[in-house]
């Protein structure tokens, strides 16, 4: 059993079994929540901060960790912590934080040769997806764009299946080699972020885990999905990597989005992925 799925089981639970509901409108477990985050990236080293800003009259909060040089260009890594109303939101996004505080051990553990952001936001589910509330458009907002290499936001990354006819698209795929198995990670961005997808791609497959990229327009339903299109208002580079969420994931957005549903072992090879692509982006000068 892989060593990194015991702690990535424990986030998830914590964040969707103890901070139940995490939404908006439960802004002390929000708040509960970024706590249990800046203690786990405290506890790696990451010398965290609080992002504040207020909505609707709430105070919000993004948690900050820091890798690596404090200056010079960096790399973000995000995932959000809110879950949509009351759901539990395992995979939808707990597995995603619980993949960037495993991350933060491994950037412990191998000190990245340039700046690596870790930033945990808060809402980005509805009714602020697409907004200027949302906590990835207040990170990205507040960033020197000259300075960021470029995003890559987890969203959703630990439901994985290997039966036939579990994997949908949003696009026809007959006779064109797509997978009917949902049991792949996907790579997705922007043409500007092309070079990005290919690089952590490629690190989630010599991670042993089989990975497919889309790079289409921003116009495409399912490309700006997530917390990394924030970053292509500001002209840098954004990508998502996930399990395709509900185009696989049939407890979308549903009360058994739960802990028990999720692949940790898989969730391991997609945290190691990205470690393998930060690694090579260090030597490729991205």
């Amino acid at each position: 059993m892989n060593t990194m799925a015991t702690p990535l089981e424990m986030h998830v639970r914590m964040l969707s079994e103890e901070f139940h509901p995490r939404d908006w409108q439960h802004p002390k477990n929000m708040d509960k929540a970024a706590s249990y985050v800046e203690g786990i990236f405290s506890l790696y080293g990451g010398d965290p901060s609080f992002q504040e800003f207020k909505v609707y009259g709430s105070i919000y909060r993004n948690v900050i960790a820091r890798f690596g040089p404090r200056t010079g260009p960096k790399l973000i890594v995000g995932a959000h912590y809110d879950s949509c109303c009351t759901t539990p939101g395992a995979d939808d996004n707990a597995s995603g934080v619980a993949g960037l505080l495993e991350l933060a051990r491994l950037l412990r553990e191998n000190q990245p040769k340039f700046g690596v952001e870790l930033v945990a936001y808060a809402l980005e589910e509805p009714p602020f997806f697409g907004t200027e509330w949302m906590g990835s458009y207040i990170h990205a907002k507040n960033l020197d764009p000259k300075q960021i290499m470029g995003a890559i936001v987890f969203e959703m990354i630990g439901y994985f299946t290997d039966e036939d006819d579990t994997q949908t698209f949003p696009f026809p795929t007959e006779g064109k080699g797509y997978p009917s198995r949902g049991d792949f990670i996907a790579v997705v961005g922007n043409e500007r972020s092309h070079r990005l997808v290919d690089i952590t791609e490629l690190g989630m497959r010599r991670a042993g885990i089989p990975a497919l990229s889309l790079v289409g327009s921003e116009e495409m339903d399912i490309i700006p999905l997530s917390d990394h299109s924030s970053y292509w208002k500001f002209g840098i580079p954004g990508i998502m990597v996930t399990d395709t969420a509900f185009l696989r994931n049939k407890n979308y957005h549903r009360a058994q989005d739960t802990a028990d549903t999720l692949d940790y072992e898989r969730m391991a090879m997609v945290v190691n992925g990205t470690m393998m692509a930060i690694k090579t982006i260090k030597h490729r000068g991205m």
